[in-house]
């Protein structure tokens, strides 16, 4: 782990690895989930003053600390809980998911399975999301083993509607509000990830534990015409 001072009252911390990926228990939590939840325990405790806890895929920023000199001096002593004890942290929620996605054979193509066993891989993880960010309220999900990374599409779609499920690279997300996107479209979902009217606004927080559950058998959208991509 590097530190790195951000101004006058914050920290950078930075790892070599991405959030989900820690060798050698593929799919387990990776160095910046156990840190970002070692770091929250600490807070809670009141053995950490840090106004905001921001992870990413490779890092964590500390903000609004009163003695960042202290704070780092601490960190060199401080070590994250083992990846059990990370594993039963964070809120749960369960995700209704109708698989009708467009992309849903092109994923199980490159898996090299058939299009029920997509589904079936899929709502046996444990999502976490390991960190937020492209939009308000979209996730991050780590769970998904390194050799089920899925490719993004060559082309990204103008326009993807709300609710979608999508998987790239190690991730899988839900698309809180309609967006251009490049992932691989496996479903969708009638939860309302993101509502400015509610507090907090995002449903999907780092640290929060996401089960996907099939509401009906997996039936695959016709791909979009030519005319819909760029």
């Amino acid at each position: 782990m590097r530190i790195y001072p951000v101004g006058r009252h914050a920290l950078l911390l930075e790892w070599a690895a991405p959030a989900g990926a820690v060798p050698p228990g593929d799919g387990e939590p990776g160095p910046v989930d156990a840190w970002r939840a070692e770091l929250s325990r600490r807070r809670e405790r009141g053995e950490l003053r840090a106004a905001e806890i921001v992870p990413g895929a490779r890092t964590i920023l500390l903000d609004g600390l009163p003695d960042p000199a202290l704070t780092a001096s601490q960190l060199a002593g401080w070590r994250p809980a083992a990846a059990e004890a990370v594993a039963d942290t964070g809120r749960r929620i369960t995700v209704p998911v109708r698989f009708d996605g467009p992309d849903l054979a092109d994923v199980a193509g490159q898996w090299g399975i058939a299009v029920a066993d997509v589904v079936d891989r899929l709502t046996r993880i444990e999502f976490t999301v390991a960190f937020c960010g492209f939009a308000p309220g979209f996730g991050y999900l780590t769970g998904l083993p390194r050799r089920w990374s899925v490719s993004r599409r060559a082309t990204p779609r103008p326009a993807v509607p709300a609710g979608s499920v999508a998987l790239a690279g190690e991730y899988a997300g839900i698309y809180p509000t309609a967006s251009p996107g490049g992932w691989q479209l496996v479903g969708r979902t009638h939860l309302v990830l993101f509502d400015l009217d509610r507090e907090p606004p995002a449903t999907l927080a780092p640290g929060t534990r996401v089960r996907l559950t099939a509401t009906g058998p997996a039936i695959p959208q016709a791909p979009a015409g030519t005319g819909t991509d760029r």
